[in-house]
């Protein structure tokens, strides 16, 4: 099963944004991104309809952070792209005659449900200032051989 990257792409392009010293193109993103400008454009205008980005057209646009870090979630940003499935595992049968099988979806039902909460409400307290924060914290102790990993 394929693991949906797109909340942690876009925590990583937003905080580059955060330091472009102007519009970050599509195709410029596509390529930090290791991806192509549509995956990017589509992605994106979620985050835009949310109002945490904006788009300008013509030869020197490109997407804009518009809100500062530290008034961004990782919350916000994961409901911006469309609160993509959390756990990848899930019941065998959704309804299941046999009650060994009922008692085993009660009680993962309920697990999940647990965990995705806990998950959830630690997503709404992490800003993206805190991780850029650690970013910061990690580039400035990489040893200097490493280059700019910025």
């Amino acid at each position: 099963m394929q693991l949906d990257g797109r909340l942690s792409r876009m925590l990583h392009l937003l905080i580059h944004m955060d330091r472009a010293e102007g519009p970050v193109t599509s195709a410029a993103a596509a390529e930090m991104l290791h991806t192509n400008p549509v995956v990017v454009r589509r992605t994106m205008a979620g985050l835009r309809d949310a109002g945490l980005v904006r788009s300008d057209k013509g030869h020197a646009g490109g997407w804009t952070l518009i809100k500062p870090l530290e008034a961004v979630t990782m919350l916000d940003v994961y409901k911006a792209v469309g609160e993509p499935r959390i756990f990848a595992i899930g019941l065998a049968d959704a309804a299941p005659h046999c009650l060994v099988e009922q008692a085993v979806n009660a009680s993962m039902t309920n697990a999940l449900r647990r965990a995705e909460t806990m998950l959830i409400a630690e997503m709404a307290n992490v800003t993206l200032a805190e991780i850029a924060k650690d970013f910061e914290s990690r580039f400035s102790s990489r040893p200097a051989n490493l280059g700019n990993q910025r």
